[in-house]
């Protein structure tokens, strides 16, 4: 979001997640997980559930490199406590600083409360017009989306937010969805992704289910889909995707307007053509016959 306002040259640090654009690979890395790598899903999913159960943290922030670097705003996230560094413990460390930075929470539930986030982000920086101009170029993307697939039928679909065990999609991803031309028959929009069983996702006849697990690439949701294929197959869609969720879905962030565009090609591929920047995989029938990269 920062890099989209055209911050980048006032960026000092980002997380250990920061990857794109490639600039923020190049910068100091304030955070790291204490998760192990190597994990699979189930395993990584465990290890969560445990260390929040327990009170542990989930992340570490250094705080002394972020005192040496003196950062006059910190742009952090209240969404997901899985997903980042808490709220909390950063206004702790902020109020320690001889830097005394302002801090700036985002914790969007719905599209609209990302745009909304964005010119938040841009009177901190005092960039309020590259952030007006930005919201109105992304909510325009989104209406040629939506009348692109304006009239058609929607296909029923499952968004899979993780797999071992299953998730479905929240907060924004119906919404996504709907923009996109389909109904999502499973996930709560506006809310956060709850923890289901596949015993409940049966009989709800979908047409395509899309897996995009939190924090994933396109690679790891493949894998992942085809690791539950058995479960995955007895619901009866006639499509399924892995997609790069990291990149498109899992951040509230610009772009998941790419995302968007993506579910329009992926349900209604006649009507709206395959961003060029996103990777999908098709998977077909058979986790022995992947089908199609895109």
């Amino acid at each position: 979001m920062l890099y989209a306002l055209g911050l980048g040259d006032s960026i000092v640090a980002v997380t250990h997640e920061c990857d794109y654009p490639p600039q923020a690979r190049t910068l100091p890395q304030l955070t790291r997980t204490a998760i192990p790598a190597g994990l699979g899903a189930a395993e990584i999913d465990r290890e969560v559930k445990a260390r929040v159960a327990e009170g542990r943290p989930l992340y570490k922030l250094d705080e002394e490199l972020l005192a040496e670097l003196a950062p006059d705003l910190i742009v952090t996230q209240a969404l997901c406590a899985v997903c980042a560094v808490s709220f909390e413990d950063v206004l702790a460390i902020a109020a320690r600083l001889p830097s005394r930075p302002k801090v700036i929470q985002q914790d969007p539930s719905t599209l609209s409360e990302v745009f909304e986030d964005i010119v938040r982000l841009g009177d901190a920086a005092g960039y309020q017009d590259h952030a007006h101009e930005l919201r109105s170029e992304l909510e325009g993307r989104l209406a040629t989306v939506r009348g692109a697939v304006s009239g058609t039928v929607s296909p029923r679909v499952i968004a899979l937010e993780w797999l071992d065990p299953p998730f479905v999609g929240g907060h924004w991803i119906p919404e996504m969805i709907s923009i996109a031309g389909g109904e999502d028959v499973a996930g709560p929009p506006g809310l956060k992704s709850p923890e289901v069983s596949w015993g409940e996702l049966s009989g709800l006849t979908p047409d395509v289910i899309v897996a995009m697990p939190c924090g994933w690439y396109v690679d790891g949701a493949r894998s992942q889909a085809l690791e539950q294929w058995i479960h995955i197959e007895t619901l009866g869609a006639q499509r399924v995707f892995a997609v790069d969720a990291a990149s498109t879905f899992s951040r509230p962030g610009p772009r998941l307007v790419d995302g968007v565009e993506l579910l329009g090609h992926l349900l209604h591929p006649d009507l709206v053509d395959a961003p060029g920047n996103i990777g999908f995989a098709e998977l077909r029938t058979s986790p022995a016959r992947p089908g199609q990269s895109g």
